[in-house]
């Protein structure tokens, strides 16, 4: 397992929750994304990504001119035939 880093400061919406999401695809379940931004739409548009791809929040940290999240990539549940 290795962990990644993407600074995305200066970015703004809807670019840091994009080029995380692009981040996060290329990553193998367990591997660990940390993610340094200054948009403030991050702290929302970020946390609702990770929540429908399904991967998991490990930390986030709002600092007066940054926001940092670390990202753990979890394995891609398949639908069931049932559903």
């Amino acid at each position: 397992m290795s962990d990644h880093h993407l600074d995305l400061k200066g970015l703004k919406c809807p670019l840091p929750a994009l080029r995380t999401g692009k981040a996060l695809a290329g990553l193998a379940p367990g591997e660990v994304l940390h993610v340094t931004c200054t948009d403030g739409m991050a702290a929302i548009d970020i946390p609702h990504l990770i929540q429908k791809r399904g991967d998991r929040l490990l930390e986030y940290e709002a600092a007066k001119d940054h926001l940092y999240f670390m990202i753990e990539r979890m394995p891609l549940i398949e639908p069931s035939a049932e559903e």
